[in-house]
């Protein structure tokens, strides 16, 4: 005997583990074929063998791309009035689930005796392809938030389960890739890298499947506000996300938190490879960084019912902060004591790092409720395009910012773990140095700009549904 589906009060299936589950799996989805773009330096230098330089400026030219193609393609589907017999966002993940198959795959084509002309065109060719069906799978699927419910408990949830995906494939991809691509000298096993790209774009097509399938639209998009309103207009979309408080809080909350983190990057592998000389404790350690999203998931819709998520994000970055002073002000000594000392900050850094990490997806889909509740518009594409842009472009300039400060103090990356401890020493303090800015422009930004506290989110909330309802 078949199990009855509860239905809501407007006929939907009601919101349950089955939509958690499913959107979890999209970011898992997103996951299997984002998880290899951080191999694609050392695969095109070390094994393709084209030079650093001219790689700096390939990855430059295609970054730009990166962060332009979002936009363009949030407008296009926020411009798109067809009607599908599933759903417009779903259909488009459709699309980009398969084409991230085959264009994951082609951003690592193993030719390294081609001409480095041909070589240089099949970076620029492979990328551009990858990040155009990443991007035709990734915007709609995080613009979708806001329409699988309007409750903001539900979309901590799913914001949380979201993050969740996220972390299984981190872990699953960080733990088994460096395995797989790197022989036992560690040299780089570049031909392997292109199969098992293959291979991950499938279980990423898989898991987009049954997303697709599980997913209830329960928010209705063709409802307009404004019955003589004109027809999408892209530079007016723009112009309403930077009068949008919402979306410009939390984006530029993203924008720092990720700009910071991203800098901070080379400096950390200095720290773990020349100031305590242990290197390989390093991936194993950097994943007690999900401790903080394991102990928040059973808990974050109640937290985030009694306190609000803009309350919560501020005390999130409140509590950062502090740990980023302590690990300034503490004797982090170069040795095995230091060592665990930094780590225990770290953990303890991971709670308040935790519920960002489960609350930091919802706040977009608010940012597109406040949009038309402002301007009586939701411009989902479009809204969630720009956030995704200023992310990468925190991508772009947060590692190429990290690596000059870190030359301009005396880093040589020729000497690996062999720097001078006085680099060491300062890289030690560079790193919570950059994250401290981190702090103050993420409680500035989700304090001060982003005007959603819980009270006015509930009056939102409440003002759409009359709306609606007429």
């Amino acid at each position: 005997m078949s199990k009855t589906v509860q239905l809501d009060a407007n006929g939907f299936r009601k919101f349950g583990m089955r939509d958690k589950l499913a959107y979890a799996a999209g970011d898992f989805g997103c996951n299997m074929s984002f998880a290899l773009k951080s191999y694609l330096t050392i695969f095109w230098t070390q094994y393709m063998g084209i030079d650093e330089i001219l790689m700096a400026s390939l990855l430059l030219l295609v970054q730009i791309w990166d962060a332009i193609n979002d936009p363009v393609i949030g407008a296009m589907i926020d411009a798109d009035k067809r009607q599908y017999k599933r759903n417009k966002f779903l259909t488009y993940i459709w699309v980009g689930s398969i084409g991230l198959i085959i264009a994951g795959a082609a951003c690592f084509i193993p030719l390294p005796q081609m001409p480095s002309l041909v070589k240089n065109i099949l970076f620029i060719a492979g990328y551009i392809l990858w990040d155009a069906f990443y991007t035709i799978a990734n915007v709609p699927y995080g613009s979708m938030m806001s329409l699988i419910t309007t409750d903001a408990g539900d979309r901590a949830e799913l914001s949380t389960w979201r993050s969740a995906g996220a972390m299984v494939a981190g872990i699953a991809t960080g733990s088994l890739i460096p395995v797989l691509i790197f022989d036992s000298g560690s040299a780089l096993r570049g031909e392997v890298i292109f199969w098992l790209a293959l291979v991950m774009g499938c279980l990423g097509f898989v898991c987009f499947q049954f997303m697709i399938r599980n997913t209830v639209i329960r928010v209705d998009t063709t409802i307009t506000l404004n019955e003589d309103a004109p027809k999408f207009n892209p530079v007016k979309a723009t112009i309403n996300f930077l009068k949008n408080r919402a979306a410009l809080g939390c984006t530029l909350g993203a924008f720092f938190t990720m700009a910071c983190m991203y800098a901070g990057q080379t400096a950390t592998t200095i720290v773990w490879q020349a100031y305590f000389k242990n290197a390989q404790i390093s991936g194993i350690i950097s994943m007690l960084s999900y401790f903080g999203i394991f102990l928040w998931m059973p808990f974050v819709r109640k937290v985030v019912d009694k306190f609000g998520k803009k309350e919560l994000s501020v005390f999130a970055a409140c509590w950062n902060l502090g740990c980023y002073i302590l690990m300034c002000i503490l004797p982090i000594t170069p040795d095995a004591k230091g060592m665990w000392t930094w780590t225990a900050v770290n953990v303890v850094n991971a709670l308040g790092a935790g519920i960002t990490s489960c609350i930091t997806w919802t706040l977009i889909a608010d940012a597109i409720d406040y949009n038309e509740w402002k301007f009586g518009v939701r411009d989902e594409g479009t809204t969630y395009a720009l956030y995704s842009f200023f992310r990468k472009l925190a991508l772009g300039i947060g590692p190429s910012l990290g690596l000059v400060v870190a030359v301009a103090m005396g880093y040589e990356a020729s000497l690996g773990p062999a720097q001078p401890m006085e680099v060491a020493s300062t890289m030690r303090y560079l790193v919570p140095g950059i994250n401290i800015i981190s702090a103050i422009g993420a409680i500035f930004c989700m304090g001060v700009i982003f005007p959603l506290g819980k009270k006015t989110l509930a009056e939102m909330h409440a003002d759409l549904a009359a709306r609606r309802a007429k």
